[in-house]
């Protein structure tokens, strides 16, 4: 097929694919929005065309790998007691807004624990509430001592637990403790010691 010229309506018939040399079409002769998804080949976008800093939002990444979302700390410094043998609240803490409902929790809790039992077989347990609902059990004693007379134990204790909380609204995770005895008397960051939460959000 022969090429035409068609200067009054400003185009050019009969040349085939390929037909131009390589090397001379360039960015500016492209149409703006002329590339679309469609002429673009599956599999050869690599990393090395994506810019290092292209800030690429997070909601375009798919989440069904799961990946850390947020993370936030809360550290407590003072001395807590009890004698109760129903649970209470101490004042280590951390708050977390969870961004979707169908995300996870990792709590972490460390904290150097202490109790003093002046019986044989005094006993104690700290727990992890969301709010006010007790999500890690205890079965038995956490800490204990079997001693003639009692004793007292202390050691740097850390709980953990994975949670579904099911909310995006504000969620507080505490360190609860309570003795197993009236003659046992819990403590929560020792002598003053540095006690920490840290929540992750895990997504779904």
């Amino acid at each position: 097929m022969a090429i035409v010229f068609n200067s009054d309506a400003g185009t050019i018939s009969g040349l085939s694919v390929g037909g131009l040399p390589d090397g001379i079409v360039d960015g500016d002769m492209l149409a703006a929005n002329a590339i679309t998804a469609g002429k673009i080949v599956d599999g050869t976008i690599v990393n090395a065309d994506i810019n290092s800093s292209a800030a690429i939002a997070g909601s375009k990444i798919n989440g069904s790998f799961g990946k850390v979302l947020q993370v936030v700390e809360g550290t407590h410094a003072t001395n807590e007691t009890t004698t109760s043998t129903s649970y209470v609240a101490t004042g280590l803490d951390a708050v977390i807004t969870p961004s979707a409902t169908s995300s996870k929790i990792l709590v972490n809790i460390t904290f150097p624990a202490d109790f003093e039992g002046s019986v044989t077989h005094s006993g104690g347990d700290y727990a992890i509430y969301r709010d006010s609902t007790h999500i890690l059990p205890m079965n038995g004693d956490s800490y204990y001592t079997n001693q003639s007379g009692g004793g007292n134990v202390g050691v740097n204790a850390s709980l953990q637990k994975l949670d579904s909380p099911n909310s995006t609204s504000a969620i507080t995770y505490k360190l609860y403790m309570r003795a197993r005895n009236s003659n046992t008397t819990m403590k929560s960051c020792h002598n003053g010691g540095m006690g920490t939460v840290t929540l992750m959000e895990i997504g779904a």
